[in-house]
């Protein structure tokens, strides 16, 4: 193997940290995201200037480094040069490719697009040394990064925060493994599924006679992207005011425990087992669940006894708001089953759209069970803005589900679309690091790069 000797880099001088509004980022950070969307104001986006170094894969890792990027952050996604991110085999479907260069293979995954638009894609090795000093120039250029190896994987290629911090003090490293950094299950691999089961959700997921159920999205990962984002974005506001970086540890098991919220709670201060699964139902308030229509589905919920009343009257049934089995919500959780069979006898006389006419209005909450199709073409969800059409390099034009969260004065939103792999290698490499192209080519020509 030919020996690859990197040229020194310069390293540029991160400017001293002061707790004032005005200048909370180092000067050399701060660097606009590059943008294809017209208009886009990145400047104006609460976290422009933040750089992020990516080495996360799957769903957890990257749906939080996705949110930093929607927010304004500059991603720079790192992945095996030839495999990529796990998930771009994960498919079908496949975004078929139509367009560009031409590529092997049927497309990009569905699942890779759902959590990588606003990043730079790298295709780097770490296993070659050349690759090890290339991260530790970008880890000197960046404020954050997040990976979600296995505890200690990434210390034998010296990646590791003990490692980083020295090179970069003011870094925060945030890892997301299955289950931390300590305890005894720290070494095991954890994915959303083993998660939902060992750690209660899966238990109280399903039909109330029925079996136990994983929730219908990877809810766990999600948890925890959502979780690691807002401790980053807390530990930036506390380097405001210390100028130092931050070891964050992020597990699957821990987010998981924290989010069974008030049934977690009502298990520590009974000292009793959980009631179990309940389908769509509640176990204290009554009527609180889905009920069969003609065609379908609609869910109803009766939270109090005058949301109860307005149920009764809007279904034909206004004799059972005043029924002694049914007055107080304790007597309706005392006779659920007579109750619920009664309201299902009316609500299996219409369709759910006719029903959806007459509940409209009446101050009581309802709505239909739609199946994602549905969803996606719902009138609300358009409105809001929550689908949108991008053109991807490749692909040609793709509907990407948009960022949920909207500012009075930023605009976080799709500015770019999930790259292909190794799409700003030579961007990163060249404009960044400085590297010359030659040196670019060895790389390549070496495996390191792609």
């Amino acid at each position: 193997m030919t020996q690859i000797v990197l040229r020194p880099l310069r390293r540029v001088a991160r400017a001293s940290w002061r707790p004032t509004r005005a200048n909370w980022v180092p000067e050399s950070s701060r660097k606009q995201f590059a943008s294809t969307a017209a208009g886009a104001d990145v400047a104006n986006l609460p976290l422009a200037g933040i750089r992020v170094l990516d080495m996360t894969r799957v769903l957890a890792g990257p749906y939080c480094t996705q949110i930093l990027g929607d927010l304004g952050a500059e991603v720079i996604k790192i992945e095996h040069p030839v495999r990529g991110d796990d998930t771009r085999a994960w498919g079908p479907p496949y975004a078929k490719y139509i367009k560009g260069e031409p590529a092997d293979g049927p497309g990009e995954s569905a699942y890779y697009l759902a959590v990588n638009r606003n990043k730079k894609s790298v295709g780097l090795s770490f296993s070659h040394p050349a690759g090890v000093e290339i991260l530790h120039r970008l880890v000197q250029e960046c404020d954050v990064l997040v990976e979600n190896y296995l505890p200690g994987a990434l210390g034998k290629y010296a990646m590791d925060y003990a490692t980083l911090s020295k090179i970069n003090p003011s870094l925060i490293y945030a890892s997301i493994t299955g289950y931390g950094q300590t305890g005894p299950y720290r070494n095991r691999a954890g994915y959303d599924v083993m998660v939902e089961a060992e750690m209660g959700l899966m238990h109280i997921t399903g039909q109330r006679d029925g079996p136990p159920v994983k929730v219908g999205v990877a809810v766990t990962d999600l948890t925890t992207g959502l979780y690691t984002s807002n401790s980053i974005m807390a530990a930036l506001l506390g380097r405001a005011r210390t100028g130092k970086g931050q070891h964050i540890d992020v597990a699957l098991s821990d987010c998981q425990v924290a989010t069974l919220a008030n049934i977690a709670s009502s298990a520590l201060i009974s000292g009793k087992r959980d009631s179990g699964r309940w389908g769509t139902a509640h176990p204290s308030i009554v009527p609180y669940r889905a009920f069969k229509t003609s065609d379908g589905d609609i869910l109803l919920g009766g939270g109090n006894d005058r949301l109860y009343g307005i149920l009764c009257e809007r279904i034909g049934r206004p004799e059972l708001a005043i029924d002694e089995r049914f007055k107080t919500n304790a007597a309706r959780v005392k006779n659920r089953d007579v109750l619920e069979e009664l309201i299902e006898n009316e609500t299996q006389q219409r369709t759910t759209k006719e029903w959806l006419h007459i509940l409209e209005n009446c101050g009581l909450p309802y709505a239909a069970i739609n199946d994602i199709q549905d969803t996606l073409h719902h009138e609300h969800v358009l409105a809001r803005g929550m689908v949108k059409e991008v053109e991807h390099p490749t692909c040609g034009p793709i509907k990407l589900v948009n960022t949920p969260v909207k500012y009075s004065v930023s605009k976080p939103g799709i500015r770019t679309p999930p790259p292909t792999l190794g799409q700003h290698t030579n961007e990163i490499l060249k404009d960044m690091l400085g590297m010359s192209g030659e040196e670019v080519k060895d790389l390549r020509n070496e495996g390191v790069i792609a």
